[in-house]
């Protein structure tokens, strides 16, 4: 069972960094408004989580001039797809050891 909770990604372990990625996985791009709307978060608390991702190479970000507005848009890399696949694998199996 050790082995299987091991597996689990730290990064991942956030509600929002976890419906972030969920989010992107099956999405090419999404805008930080539909995001945040989305998920139902503040600016600051998502700006924090996707800073995270980023970080850990699991998105990257695209930042472009729309008239006036910047437009920040958000793509899952194929490190955050691996790992966000990784992690639904090792919460699959935890279940399935757990399911008396």
């Amino acid at each position: 069972m050790k082995d299987i909770i091991d597996n689990l990604d730290r990064v991942l372990e956030s509600r929002i960094r976890l419906g972030v990625m969920s989010i992107l996985v099956v999405n090419e791009s999404v805008a930080f408004n539909d995001l945040k709307q989305l998920l139902d978060v503040t600016d600051g608390n998502l700006a924090s989580h996707v800073a995270s991702l980023e970080k850990n190479k699991y998105i990257r970000i695209k930042k472009k001039l729309v008239g006036k507005k910047t437009n920040t848009a958000y793509f899952i890399t194929p490190t955050g797809k691996k790992a966000f696949n990784n992690h639904l694998n090792a919460l699959e199996k935890l279940i399935q050891k757990n399911n008396l």
